[in-house]
């Protein structure tokens, strides 16, 4: 392995033997919606484009269906055609302008496809979609396999380097090869070495049709976690004969879509998986790809240097920084923009037939419609409020050449994201504080802390433009008795650390109400602790089980009893993350906190809080009410700006408050700063 100074593994090459990587890095599959947008072959070529420039040595792109039945949705991409490779070429051109290869990832669905067409091994009803699959007859099944030979062909033509076979989470190989879809009692189903054989088959089809020279990676799924699932020496009696079907790589799948364990959510350990592909190193001679929640090149050369796999996948971090590579390889990962697990514009996006993008880089999946070019015009600007939405404006408008100035009130930027980072599973938000504090630094941005400005002061410094980011304030809630001692707001307990009893009643069921509930029921932290995480979700690293899910149950003892209310009928927290809000709920509910909805709030009394609930009324005794809900935006300064004839803009929280939303508050951001 060649040696290099800084991260000596992530940074070596990979010879393939046909073929050699420039770094051990794989930008791991992502489907971004852009695939089925007009126009958006060309978007995804300058998103592709800004990664290989960026460093990245293999990318995968997000799933293409070989056929019709595969597709995701009804009108989902599939390389099935002639006339589909030109699309593709104008990606595989723009990347290959770079040392960095592509390859294109071959999905079919199978009963994950939206759509009434929907195939699987047999006719099982996934839990997480409406539509129930036809099982696939023997000839479909071989139509199937031809059609994933046939795309790779036309894989080739376009000019990928290669085909990622997508094999694991719960998608139509992973359908076969698991009892808990395929109940076939034909040469497909019942023992491994039939269920398997659609994998095999299709591995030894591709190969056979586009060659030696072309590279086929397998995503394995090496942990099922649902029940059903594969016993390891299955996973490893499958993974023998896909390398001898000609796989050149093999990539480790974790989880299927619908499994209850989180496998890239915030909450869970940095690289809390790596241990499943180093188990599968020792079977194999191929290299292997490990991946799921590693985010940092520090964590990614560990890994590597541990032993645990020969190649890193990380998907959202090349969505969070497309020059993740280059800023590793220059001795500079303290100006990586890094990935905090947050899925709330990436995966919640897709899951809603939303084009993806970032949370903490906006201009993710927009490379070529969100831009900062210098600006020939440079302006004197304020920004007041050094939370998300001032900080990524400010840093975004000094990129463009700007002279920015930035105040806030506290002694630290920010803002709500201070809070969020106490909250046990949500530490990675320190990520983002010292990618603004870099960026601050590097850019020259004045910042003045503990400093609370008037409109006067502002009007009277001449700038060009004011940006007012002064997120939001309380609004008074009519409940009789609110002023009563035992009532803190969410500020009082994140960010005053006042001293909470043990009996809690909680007003509002937001994000920011499950994030006072996770941090008044959580006794500590599992996130750098991966045994104990695992153990808590019930993964069991031996294997006893099939799928690796532990039969043992964690007895959890409150230390606090909570009661988490909401006005509203729906479900409680149905207005969080569509990929991590079941998490949070189950979070909760091991830790005995009651979720109550369609709650009226009658009063607070020193006796704890009354409410009513379908038409009963109920005392709860408690020693704290805590506030969550009811804010509007703080812009007291606005009106008077804008009399003084400042132009003046309003951002973030400070603009529209019903929930706090850092996403949309760092967008707007990005976009003005764009603009102004």
């Amino acid at each position: 392995m060649q040696e290099t100074s800084i991260y000596p593994h992530l940074l070596a090459p990979l010879d393939l033997g046909f073929t050699t990587l420039a770094n051990r890095t794989l930008m791991g599959s992502m489907h971004t919606g852009l695939e089925e947008e007009k126009h958006g072959f060309e978007k995804l070529a300058a998103f592709y484009e800004a990664r290989a420039k960026g460093g990245v040595g293999l990318i995968v792109t997000g799933g293409i269906s070989p056929n019709a039945r595969g597709r995701l949705a009804p009108f989902g991409c599939e390389l099935s055609k002639f006339w589909h490779v030109n699309k593709h070429k104008a990606i595989t051109d723009a990347v290959h302008k770079y040392d960095t290869k592509i390859c294109v990832q071959l999905l079919h669905a199978g009963r994950y496809s939206y759509h009434p067409f929907s195939v699987s091994a047999s006719k099982v009803k996934s839990p997480i979609n409406p539509f129930t699959p036809s099982a696939m007859s023997v000839r479909q099944i071989k139509s199937t396999i031809k059609d994933f030979a046939h795309s790779s062909k036309l894989a080739a033509k376009a000019g990928y380097d290669g085909v990622e076979i997508m094999g694991s989470e719960g998608y139509l190989i992973n359908q076969f090869s698991c009892v808990k879809v395929n109940k076939r009692s034909d040469e497909w189903g019942g023992p491994i070495e039939n269920r398997m054989r659609l994998a095999v088959d299709i591995v030894k089809a591709v190969r056979k049709k586009v060659g030696e020279k072309f590279i086929i990676i397998f995503r394995l799924s090496m942990l099922d976690l649902v029940e059903g699932g594969n016993s390891w020496q299955d996973v490893v009696t499958m993974g023998k004969a896909v390398e001898a079907a000609g796989a050149t790589l093999i990539n480790t799948g974790i989880g299927w879509h619908e499994a209850r364990v989180p496998t890239i959510a915030t909450s869970v350990p940095r690289a809390a998986f790596t241990w499943v592909t180093e188990k599968m190193k020792s079977e194999l001679s191929i290299p292997l790809v490990t991946t799921n929640r590693i985010n940092t090149p520090e964590i990614a050369e560990q890994v590597l240097a541990n032993g645990h796999a020969d190649m890193v996948s990380m998907a959202r971090p090349f969505l969070a920084d497309e020059n993740f590579v280059n800023k590793a390889a220059a001795d500079k990962s303290d100006e990586i923009n890094t990935c905090i697990g947050c899925n709330q514009a990436c995966l919640d996006h897709v899951f809603k037939q939303q084009r993806a993008s970032c949370l903490v880089n906006p201009a993710a999946c927009y490379e070529t419609e969100l831009t900062f070019e210098k600006t020939n015009n440079s302006k004197s600007i304020a920004v007041v409020g050094a939370g998300p939405a001032g900080l990524a404006f400010s840093v975004y408008a000094a990129q463009r050449g700007h002279k920015v100035e930035l105040f806030d009130r506290m002694s630290e930027i920010g803002g709500q994201f201070n809070f969020a980072k106490q909250v046990p599973g949500k530490e990675e938000f320190f990520e983002t504080l010292r990618y603004f504090n870099k960026q601050i630094e590097l850019l020259n941005i004045t910042v003045n802390l503990n400093s609370e400005q008037s409109a006067a002061q502002l009007a009277a410094q001449g700038f060009d433009e004011v940006v007012l980011a002064t997120g939001i304030k309380p609004r008074d809630l009519a409940i009789k008795g609110i002023n009563n001692p035992i009532v803190k707001s969410y500020l009082q307990v994140l960010r005053d650390k006042e001293e909470i009893g043990k009996k809690v009643a909680i007003i509002g069921a937001g994000g920011i109400g499950f994030d006072v509930a996770t941090f008044l029921s959580e006794e500590k932290s599992l996130t750098t602790d991966v045994d104990a995480w695992l153990k808590e979700w019930g993964v069991d690293k031996t294997f006893k089980n099939n799928g690796a899910l532990s039969k043992e149950h964690v007895d959890h003892q409150p230390f606090r009893e909570i009661s988490l209310l909401q006005r509203k009928t729906t479900k409680v927290g149905a207005g969080l993350g569509k990929t991590t809000g079941w998490i949070h709920r189950a979070t909760l509910a091991k830790n005995g906190v009651k979720m109550i909805k369609g709650v009226s709030y009658k009063a607070v009394t020193d006796e704890g809080l009354l409410i009513e609930v379908d038409g009963k009324e109920q005392m709860i005794n408690v020693d704290n009410v805590i506030i969550c809900a009811g804010q509007e935006p703080n812009r007291d300064l606005y009106q008077e700006l804008i009399d003084a004839d400042v132009s003046t803009h309003l951002i973030g929280g400070a603009d529209v408050a019903s929930e706090l939303d850092a996403k949309r508050a760092i967008r707007q951001a990005a976009e003005l700063a764009a603009s102004i």
